[in-house]
């Protein structure tokens, strides 16, 4: 498995990502096609420029086209508490005929590592909706520890999801 910086060319694997309603059941539901192919865009000048980690995840080094999901670490304002500044978040997605592979623990762990090695990202805040269970596993596989329940905006919705959180410098092994 490799992870690489996500591309223009990218837009196939984030409208099967973002625009099925399987996969973001969890999520609200599917965000529509229109604008797809412009945020690909927008999220490949961002990690292009180093602003955020948006790596597409390539199960086989060989097919670098051949994506299986995606993972991204990145710095925002939360929104809903006034004063604390902005956090590091970090998300995933695997795709359905990946998922049950390890691949997205994988993933987070490789991105985090990296975190942690470069000394980037302080402490990492993830929020996967409170009923997504192997998101939640993954959390709680990696080390992060869960502070509670809390509403979380995405996409112009509000989801009911676990506030866990890891500092990889402290609470990752080194290899």
């Amino acid at each position: 498995m490799l992870l690489r910086d996500v591309t223009p060319d990218d837009v196939d694997a984030y409208v099967r990502m973002r625009c099925d309603p399987v996969m973001m059941a969890g999520l609200g539901g599917p965000l529509p096609v229109d604008g797809m192919a412009d945020k690909v865009r927008r999220d490949a000048a961002r990690a292009a420029a180093g602003t955020a980690w948006i790596k597409m995840i390539v199960p086989d080094p060989r097919r670098p086209g051949s994506v299986a999901g995606s993972v991204t670490i990145w710095s925002h304002d939360t929104g809903t508490d006034p004063g604390t500044g902005p956090i590091s978040e970090i998300g995933w997605m695997v795709l359905p005929g990946f998922q049950g592979q390890g691949l997205g623990r994988r993933a987070a762990g490789m991105v985090l590592a990296q975190a942690r090695d470069v000394g980037r990202w302080g402490v990492v805040h993830a929020f996967p909706a409170t009923d997504n269970a192997p998101s939640n596993g993954i959390c709680r596989s990696l080390g992060f520890r869960l502070l509670g329940e809390r509403d979380v905006p995405f996409a112009g919705r509000v989801l009911r999801s676990n506030h866990w959180v890891i500092n990889p410098r402290v609470d990752l092994p080194v290899d």
